[in-house]
């Protein structure tokens, strides 16, 4: 039989065949090749009654290590401005994993209500993002972001605290997911989330939660070689071989299209700021010694 997994759980995976869900185990082979089961992938299986094993994985379009989910539409990062305020380059980090994935990277600030998060909207909707505000707690952007989604296999990702399983619920309301406190000390949310998980939202839409991150935890995901990424910065892609140097990393070369561009506000500040971050930590990755 063929099926969708749905569900990753303590070593078993749960999968949609259309009919019916089946819990299923992993043959070890899967562990022996590292092509270990993921949350999307399509999958064939043998059961015996509800319960069965996965006997191959298809191809993947694309999959991503945090969250663990593959066969993604779109990526949508929820973010919020206040208790916890969402660190831009967290964004950033994420929309370049988006980018080589060949995955649409949607933001949405949350907590709207609370904070418009202005300086946030305007980075991302100045750089050719899909961007929306919403307030779980109002509803307000709730449908307009459902709509958005309509039609697309996609996960909600971002950090611990911004709310991804409270939009959900404001969505979905039949799913009564748990939400945690946010603690105002620390700014900081507590993971109420603890697996991936799709969710059926009609119209051919299926959306996951996933489990929060801590702002450190996003720079041990996914890495990439330093010349490539400026590809991935799709408000770069303009000025890219417009240089003096065609060899320009965009850093403080003399004729730099790219960095020109940032002193006339035509790339946003924090965009750029990010791209430098990155672009230092992917000169760390000494991809050539691992060849």
């Amino acid at each position: 039989m063929d099926g969708t997994i749905i569900k990753a759980l303590s070593g078993f995976y749960y999968i949609d065949s259309g009919s019916g869900v089946y819990e299923c185990r992993a043959r070890g082979k899967f562990r022996l090749d590292g092509t270990s089961p993921m949350v999307g992938d399509r999958v064939s299986f043998d059961a015996d009654g509800s319960k069965g094993y996965v006997t191959a994985v298809y191809e993947r379009k694309n999959f991503f290590i945090r969250p663990s989910v593959a066969n993604i539409d779109a990526l949508v990062f929820i973010a919020a401005n206040t208790n916890p305020v969402t660190d831009p380059f967290l964004i950033d980090r994420v929309s370049v994993i988006t980018e080589e994935a060949g995955c649409e990277l949607i933001v949405c600030i949350n907590k709207a209500d609370i904070d418009p998060a202005d300086e946030l909207f305007n980075i991302y909707s100045a750089s050719g993002f899909e961007t929306y505000r919403v307030s779980a707690e109002t509803g307000e952007g709730i449908e307009k972001l459902k709509n958005a989604l309509k039609g697309k296999i996609c996960a909600f990702t971002g950090n611990s605290g911004v709310g991804k399983s409270s939009i959900l619920n404001a969505m979905l309301p039949q799913l009564r997911l748990k939400v945690g406190e946010v603690s105002e000390k620390l700014g900081r949310g507590r993971h109420t989330t603890r697996h991936v998980e799709l969710f059926d939202a009609g119209d051919d839409t299926y959306i996951a939660d996933t489990p929060g991150f801590a702002s450190f935890e996003i720079e041990m995901m996914q890495t990439i070689d330093k010349s490539e990424l400026q590809y991935d910065f799709r408000d770069f892609k303009d000025y890219i071989g417009s240089c003096r140097f065609a060899d320009c990393a965009h850093l403080k070369e003399p004729g730099c299209a790219v960095t020109a561009a940032v002193k006339e506000g035509r790339i946003q500040k924090s965009r750029y700021d990010s791209y430098a971050r990155l672009y230092e930590l992917a000169a760390k990755n000494r991809f050539w010694e691992n060849k």
